[in-house]
């Protein structure tokens, strides 16, 4: 058969599925803040690259981010607070814990640096799925969140000597008000008030 075409038919592409939630997470952590995430679920951020991390207990977080100027970011997930800082703090840690006088003393306040990875809280505005308007118990949420389009490293606490400027808070500062009210409440948690008799 001359000038007969052949009629095969054509695969149909599959319907496009709607992005999970962890996608959406992924996509605006990478592509709006530029920050690195780790392979896998759940959505975890990768420490150490573009910031570090001062992990706290939520009490004395409460009484440290009164301090903390409006723009400062912060995170809680659980009972624990996560104040985002420059990237090589965790290093400078220890020292300045030492030179402030806080060293021999176990304040529950540690800081999460290169290696470490951390529950991507949700992005705002975005459902938490599992949990309603504020997430499943325990899931990472965003107190104050970072701002796609600002440069979010430049406003973090750092070492007066390694940058940071504009509003960021001074890392010496911040670590001294921190080791301040992670002691207080260490205090506070041996030391009850004592009860008052009838």
């Amino acid at each position: 058969m001359v000038g007969s075409v052949s009629t095969v038919p054509l695969p149909v592409p599959l319907p496009r599925r709607p992005l999970d939630p962890a996608d959406r997470v992924r996509h605006w952590y990478e592509n709006e803040l530029g920050w690195a995430t780790a392979p896998g679920a759940p959505v975890r951020l990768v420490v150490g690259r573009r910031f570090d991390v001062l992990d706290l207990p939520l009490e004395a977080g409460r009484a440290v981010l009164r301090r903390l100027g409006p723009e400062s970011v912060v995170a809680v997930q659980g009972d624990r607070m996560r104040l985002p800082v420059a990237a090589g703090s965790a290093e400078e840690l220890p020292g300045l814990l030492q030179w402030l006088e806080w060293g021999a003393l176990d304040l529950d306040l540690v800081a999460l640096g290169a290696g470490t990875l951390m529950d991507a809280p949700s992005p705002p505005g975005a459902g938490r799925p599992g949990g309603g308007r504020r997430g499943p118990r325990g899931a990472a949420v965003w107190l104050r969140p970072p701002v796609p389009g600002r440069e979010v490293e430049a406003s973090l606490p750092a070492l007066s000597a390694l940058g940071g400027g504009g509003g960021a808070p001074d890392l010496v500062r911040l670590v001294s008000t921190a080791a301040t009210e992670c002691h207080r409440l260490r205090l506070r948690r041996a030391c009850p008030p004592p009860s008052v008799l009838p």
